[in-house]
């Protein structure tokens, strides 16, 4: 037997309540009784936290939510066949067939393998009909042991009649595929096997690589180089992407590969032969028009994002080394740096001590790194919308921007101009012996022409005078003003915890914060107000969890409550986020009271801070240091007394108080920083 399933993980016949929710939860309860699992409410979270992702249901009745948990001790699969079924989010009913796949946040890999042959399983008819008339427990782990040793395979597709329903130049396509799910057990095999039987089928070409949490077996490079397409069917990045570069791409969820097979299949059949058609890996031509089934819109707000997120680690490894550089040398260090490392050497420190030429080191490091802040911006937009090609447009548009003073608003337009001048460069078809030169040398040339020169020519100035307005704007700000500013970033760094909104408010932060390091005080208290209001959800969630309303929350929340002490003083916003999925009309409308409440406050105190990360532990670089400190304590007791009201007279239905109980097994969370 494979001792991944024992009779006492097998319900046959029952109902496990009224909603996927209640279903997954009984199982994990069940995973937890078998002694494979040590906290039920923490699998749980974890298998919930995945089906908040994607839906796990699948056409023909079945489910599999899934999950790797740190509560998880012995890889399992608890299974049951519900009477009546239960919507999962399939698109052809509910399922009656419920599988929970349970592996170890550390699971060794010949686990992940047996699980993922069993997920495998799962689109064998005759696999699920045997399932569906088993007698007892005992049948259902002898029909799954029989799966995993290879006794029953995945079902094969009928074998292809006439010509092939999917030709290239005349010819049956040539197409490889990459599927790949965030855990790598299910969705990530259940989809290579759905292509596979699909291009059986239709009779062409199909060669897949399932990318699983057990490795993978990389296609040969001689069979993507003769490919007329690519199929991309994942949820994560893909592995190795640069081995598809210049093939016709077509990019959808794992799911979609499950479900729309053909579909999927028929639209690489047609990319194939639209010379337009979206290229992976940053080859020319690199792209179709950018995101176009989710619009403009949307494609510029993806853009925007990408380039803040890769900017942040130069701010933060920078700010804080600046900050540093202030507590070993003084504040005076940020003037005279270049002077002490001339003077100096750590072999010969001359007239200076070894702590000021230490913190003229570190401030310096800083600088250089707050240097590549707005051409990382671009460079990073840019790559979002034109791959690899636009990286070195973007990362010269961003240059100029910077040397013209255009800042932050500059990097933004320069990586937006770059990356589309990219992207159209990259549509063009161009001899085969000049593939090979476009995305290293024609285009990046070209974009860098076009959109530098714009940046210089026409564009730099009037976005640089709209800086300085609004610097001398925020410069003149006093009293109510000062307030309403502080509110306002507040609101937007409580409004979706690390999100969008959140990340345009320490965007802005951070990329002005060199200028106020320079001397506009203003900025810094800004950044002050940032942070302080960021820090606001996860401490309110803290103390509202653990502390003031603790029966209130469940088990798992209490136990996220403790982690996001932690993260709360380290300005991870994020550790507020498993309360707000969980509760997002009560949560999310505290945190913004909260932190409008502490923005302002922190505001109207004119609290300064000389780095952009680390809470509190950066405390030598916020002056006035226990005003900010009131202006959080404030923000989080305003949000934690919110959330307790709101949960105890704001409901729709009566709210299933948790008794006190014997605390669980501690829940890590993962949780992105900012």
């Amino acid at each position: 037997m494979s001792d991944i399933i024992t009779p006492e993980l097998v319900v046959l016949d029952a109902s496990l309540g009224d909603d996927k929710q209640a279903v997954i939860r009984a199982l994990a309860a069940r995973v937890v009784a078998a002694g494979r699992a040590t906290d039920a409410e923490a699998l749980f979270a974890d298998a919930w936290a995945r089906e908040a992702k994607d839906e796990t249901g699948l056409p023909g009745g079945i489910a599999i939510p899934h999950a790797k948990s740190a509560a998880v001790t012995t890889a399992s699969l608890a299974f049951a066949r519900l009477r009546p079924a239960v919507d999962f989010g399939a698109p052809d009913g509910p399922a009656d067939l419920v599988f929970l796949i349970a592996a170890p946040e550390h699971a060794a890999e010949e686990h992940l393998a047996v699980l993922s042959k069993l997920a495998r399983n799962l689109l064998n008819d005759d696999f699920t009909a045997q399932l569906r008339g088993a007698r007892d427990a005992a049948y259902v782990v002898s029909v799954v042991d029989r799966a995993i040793a290879g006794e029953t395979a995945p079902a094969a597709a009928a074998a292809p009649t006439g010509a092939a329903r999917h030709t290239v130049d005349g010819r049956p396509a040539r197409i490889v595929a990459v599927t790949a799910c965030a855990t790598g057990i299910a969705h990530t095999f259940m989809a290579a096997d759905a292509l596979t039987a699909a291009g059986t089928a239709d009779g062409i070409d199909l060669v897949v690589e399932p990318q699983g949490s057990s490795g993978y077996k990389p296609i040969a490079q001689s069979v993507i180089d003769a490919a007329d397409a690519v199929i991309f069917a994942v949820d994560v990045d893909v592995r190795e992407p640069g081995r598809f570069a210049g093939k016709p791409l077509v990019r959808a969820s794992v799911k979609r590969g499950i479900e729309e097979p053909e579909k999927l299949i028929s639209e690489a059949t047609a990319a194939a032969s639209d010379p337009s058609a979206r290229r992976a890996g940053g080859s020319a031509p690199v792209a179709a028009a950018p995101a176009a089934r989710s619009g403009l819109g949307s494609t510029v707000k993806r853009a925007l994002l990408t380039g803040v997120s890769y900017m942040i680690p130069f701010v933060a490894g920078g700010g804080l080394l600046i900050a540093l550089g202030f507590l070993l040398g003084g504040y005076e260090i940020a003037f005279n740096a270049d002077k002490v490392l001339g003077a100096s050497t750590l072999w010969n420190l001359g007239a200076n001590p070894l702590n000021v030429y230490l913190g003229a080191v570190a401030f310096k490091i800083g600088a250089l790194s707050f240097g590549f802040l707005v051409p990382a911006l671009a460079g990073y937009i840019a790559f979002a919308i034109a791959d690899r090609p636009g990286i070195a447009p973007g990362f010269v548009a961003g240059a100029v921007a910077a040397y013209m003073g255009a800042g932050f608003l500059g990097g933004i337009i320069g990586g937006l101009l770059a990356g589309l001048a990219a992207w159209w460069l990259g549509r063009f078809e161009v001899a085969r012996w000049l593939r090979g030169l476009m995305p290293v040398v024609i285009i990046p040339l070209l974009a860098s022409i076009f959109a530098s020169g714009l940046m210089l020519l026409v564009l730099g100035g009037p976005i640089a005078f709209v800086v300085t307005a609004l610097n001398n704007w925020l410069s003149s700000l006093n009293g109510v003003g000062v307030i309403v500013l502080g509110i306002i970033l507040g609101l937007m760094m409580c409004f979706d915890l690390g999100g969008p909104v959140n990340k345009v408010a320490y965007g802005f932060a951070t990329a002005n914060l060199a200028a106020g390091i320079a001397g506009d005080n203003r900025y810094l208290e800004i950044m002050a107000a940032v942070m302080a209001a960021g820090m606001v959800p996860p401490l309110a969630m803290a103390l509202a969890s653990t502390v003031l309303g603790r029966k209130l929350f469940s088990p798992a929340e209490r136990e996220n409550g403790k982690a996001a002490w932690l993260l709360g003083l380290s300005f991870i916003s994020e550790g507020a986020i498993p309360f707000a999925a969980a509760d997002i009309f009560r949560v999310i409308p505290a945190a913004m009271v909260g932190g409008a409440v502490t923005g302002a406050l922190s505001m109207a105190f004119g609290v300064t801070s000389k780095a952009p990360h680390g809470g509190i532990f950066v405390f030598f670089a916020i002056d006035s240091f226990p005003l900010w400190i009131l202006s959080i304590a404030v923000g989080t007791v305003v949000t934690a007394v919110l959330v307790i009201l709101l949960k105890r007279f704001a409901r729709r239905r009566p709210l299933e108080i948790v008794a006190d109980e014997p605390e669980p097994a501690a829940v890590p969370q993962a949780v992105a920083a900012h």
